[in-house]
Order: structure tokens, then sequence, then C-alpha cells
């Protein structure tokens, strides 16, 4: 691990797996957007449909508000509903008085992007693969006093202890924890939503991966009353739309729970056969970070780069792994997908290691 100060970036923190499937993008197989396939749900669907006939109104978030809260065992006042998760690093960035922010990296790069758009200065805390990308908190200084992680974490699919987190916590600091993909995670272990007895504590969650709800944007932030309050007057008036409403106030229901829990052990086993898959590579070079834990697998392979491309031409989206701090061109992020993808893709990925020899 290495803690670095910001200096000239040479990543592009706002590249993001959705520019893998843009344009021409969009008739390649998706592993590059991390957003489950065939989402969302009819049931689902219909429920933002019914919505549709109160467009008239504002937006009223009360209902939505208590049923995320009532999820989490929390009171409404410890939770803010947000357009997405990135709406939620945002508010976080500007409305926070924070004076050494860290974020700990590999991870999403949008929380290091908002700190820097609001004027921050961000320190990073590098894990190390030869760590397996496992956290220190010790390593973290003891100055910082805005701390932001992911677990699981993008895109290293490490799933760090919850008592290992909870560590970072100290009178002073924020501390950040994004859960976007915890849902996806069977029984939700490691989760720190719904804690209240960790200072500091802000967890994000977003609805968008699970449900493929990235276009409504939907998420949630959970924390202290006090530091909902200072987000929400961050907030522009009637910031969540009246269907993205509905669908949060679906997806915490105890039947979309039920299925969520369902797919994460869907997704757990499609995910150990892509790992296997990948396993039979090691001869030529790929590793896979293990043991990985997302609905996404992070590898490392020779000219990835030349691979990324060959996979194009032969009909698949991968994420580059370079635009991640603590990463390079040598890394792919493949999104994890159902047995009959995987197992063309992993066709295809002999193919393109063979033709990127040449």
């Amino acid at each position: 691990m290495r803690t670095d100060r910001q200096g000239t970036e040479s990543h592009d923190l706002r590249h993001h797996g959705d520019a893998e499937v843009r344009d021409d993008g969009a008739r390649l197989t998706d592993l590059a957007v991390n957003v489950r396939a065939d989402t969302p749900p009819a049931w689902l669907r219909e429920r933002i449909a019914e919505s549709l006939t109160g467009l008239a109104a504002y937006p009223d978030g009360r209902d939505a508000r208590a049923a995320v809260a009532a999820r989490h065992g929390l009171p409404a006042d410890r939770v803010l509903l947000t357009a997405g998760a990135a709406e939620a690093f945002v508010l976080l960035a500007r409305a926070l008085t924070t004076r050494h922010p860290l974020v700990v990296h590999p991870q999403f790069t949008e929380p290091e992007a908002a700190l820097r758009d609001a004027g921050h200065t961000v320190d990073r805390l590098l894990l190390r693969a030869e760590d397996g990308f496992r956290l220190d908190p010790e390593a973290v200084p003891a100055d910082a006093d805005l701390v932001v992680i992911g677990n699981p974490t993008n895109p290293t699919s490490v799933l760090h202890p919850a008592d290992t987190i909870a560590r970072l916590a100290r009178p002073g600091r924020t501390l950040v924890v994004d859960e976007a993909f915890m849902d996806a995670v069977p029984g939700e272990r490691e989760a720190l939503a719904g804690r209240t007895d960790v200072p500091g504590l802000v967890v994000l969650r977003s609805l968008t991966k699970t449900w493929g709800l990235a276009g409504l944007r939907i998420g949630y932030v959970l924390a202290a009353p006090e530091t909902i309050a200072e987000l929400e007057r961050a907030q522009p008036l009637w910031p969540v739309s009246t269907p993205a409403l509905a669908a949060a106030q679906a997806c915490v229901e105890s039947q979309a729970l039920a299925e969520a829990a369902h797919a994460a052990h869907r997704i757990a086993a499609d995910r150990a056969h892509l790992v296997a898959g990948l396993r039979e590579f090691a001869p030529d070079g790929l590793t896979v970070a293990e043991p990985a834990e997302g609905p996404f697998v992070l590898v490392r392979l020779p000219r990835a780069a030349a691979v990324r491309r060959h996979l194009r031409d032969l009909g698949f989206a991968v994420r580059r792994g370079d635009t991640f701090p603590g990463l390079d061109e040598e890394w792919l992020r493949l999104a994890v997908r159902d047995r009959q993808t995987v197992n063309s893709f992993l066709q295809a990925l002999d193919q393109a290691m063979v033709l990127a020899k040449y």
C-alpha cells in the first residue's frame, strides 16, 4: 500500500463502463457495464409505469424515504434519496467540510472526481495486487478527515470485512462506504448499512445495478441525521423524480428483497463459472484478482489493450482497467453474465489472446 498526493492526473476519472457500449458498441455483448442483465423485471416496469399518471404533481419522497428507512431498520431522518449514488458523491464533496480527503483505490473514480471538482486536494491510498487489494486500516493517515472506500470494491471485486472498515472510524472523520454492489453479495455479509454505532459513518446504496435502473437514477444515503440534513440542504428542489421514487419504494419491499437475494446467489454461481474458465488461461499469463465477491471480476493479462480491441471485433465489450488509479493497461474488468454468455466469451477470449500475440 502507498499513499499518493494529488498530482498530475494520468487516469481518466470520468471514463466509465458505459463508454464501451455507446454508438457502435450497442451491437456488442456487454461485459463492460455492471448492471444486472435482463432488468428491470416486468413487475418493476409496471410499478414505474403506474407512477406516470402522477407526473403533474411535484415529487413527494416521504413514502419512499420511509420505506428505505424501514428496509434498514432506521428512522427516516437517517435516509436521503438521491439521483443515483453519483449525486451523493457530489453532495458529499460540496456540502461537507473536509481538509484532508482520502480515497482508497483502485475503486470507482467518481468520488475523487467529485471532490476535485469541488476544489479539494485528494490523497490516495493505493492498494496493491500483491496484497490481494486488501485494506490495512493502519495505512490510512491519521489526518484524513474524510475517507472513501467501496465494499465490495469496483473494480477489484474485493469484499472487505465490515470490522476492518469500521476500524477506519474515529472522531472528526467522515467514513464514506460505497455499498452500491452489496445487494449482489449473498446475505449482504460485511454490510455496514443500518449500523448506527460507527462514528461518522456514511453508507451509499444504489438501486441501479441489481434492478437495471441506470437510466432512471435512484440511490440513497444512510448517515446520522445531522449529516443527512447537511446533504439535503445542498440538493436542488425535487431531486428525485416521481418514477424513481416509485422504483425506490418497490425495490425495498419484501418480494423484491427476496428476488434480489435469489439473484445474488445466482450471480455467485455464474461468477464461479467465469473464474474457473479464466483460470484455464493461467499458462498464457492471465491472473484473476481473487477471491472475487462482486458481480464483476478483475483480470490481469499480457497485451490487455490489444486483447480488448480484438474482443470488440469478436462481439464483446469489456471494461479497460487503466482509468482506475492503481491499475494500468494490463487490467480488464469483466461483468458476470449467465453461463451461456460466459462460455461464448471464453471462446472469444481464447481467440483474442492468440490474435494479440501478432
